[in-house]
């Protein structure tokens, strides 16, 4: 049984969760969501496979 797991999601929940909690810290968690991807979209993901 292969079990593959992605960034992502796991990503995005962790991002929900903080949300839920602590709503300030929605400026935080965008911003620092577009940078990542941004960055991954530039210079590719590449090896970056969990």
């Amino acid at each position: 049984m292969n079990i593959s797991l992605s960034l992502a999601p796991i990503v995005s929940l962790i991002a929900g969760i903080l949300i839920l909690v602590v709503p300030r810290l929605l400026n935080y968690i965008v911003a620092v969501y577009l940078i990542v991807i941004g960055l991954i979209g530039l210079f590719g993901a590449g090896n970056l496979r969990l």
